[in-house]
């Protein structure tokens, strides 16, 4: 009697599932590593934004006497919470500051709930810009400024300011 698979060649079952177990384990391990860089990704971009509201501001106040756009000491931003303002005209999240200083005021851009945006206050003469809510790979290395102890000191947040409204 002849033996049918005397000859066979190929992997055992063991042999494949511990490649799909190690292809599983890399593939997770790549996963991880590029969401991580997604969420640096968008750190760094709401810093650029920052930076770019600041030089706008600027530029508004050489044109304007030294006054920065105010919002009578409050907070206001494009989330629910904060007004849910606009990226231009005075209606915008930073009154005034565009269509002339900047083409459309930024957003944030990965918004977290009806809190998570970029906020801005002002009293005329001093501010804060801070991205609300939505930092994601906080060091103390990529921080340009010190955290902001409002509107909610629990939560780490970039931002940018005068130094008259370091302490808001």
């Amino acid at each position: 009697m002849k033996k049918i698979f005397q000859n066979t060649k190929g992997f055992t079952l063991i042999e494949l599932l511990v490649v799909i177990a190690i292809i599983g384990i890399l593939s997770s391990i790549v996963i991880a590593s590029l969401n991580w860089a997604r969420a640096r990704s968008r750190d760094v971009t709401r810093l650029a934004d920052l930076r770019q509201v600041q030089t706008a501001l600027e530029s508004y106040a050489n044109d304007n006497g030294g006054s920065y756009p105010s919002t009578s000491g409050s907070w206001q931003g494009s989330c629910p919470t904060y007004g849910s303002k606009g990226v231009t005209g005075s209606n915008g999240w930073v009154p005034n500051l565009a269509p002339n200083h900047i083409a459309t005021l930024p957003l944030d851009p990965r918004p977290v709930g009806a809190g998570g945006c970029y906020l801005y206050r002002s009293d005329g003469k001093d501010y804060m810009i801070l991205a609300y809510q939505t930092v994601e790979t906080y060091n103390n290395t990529n921080n340009p400024k010190p955290r902001p102890s409002e509107p909610n000191p629990g939560y780490v947040q970039f931002a940018v300011y005068t130094e008259g409204g370091r302490s808001w």
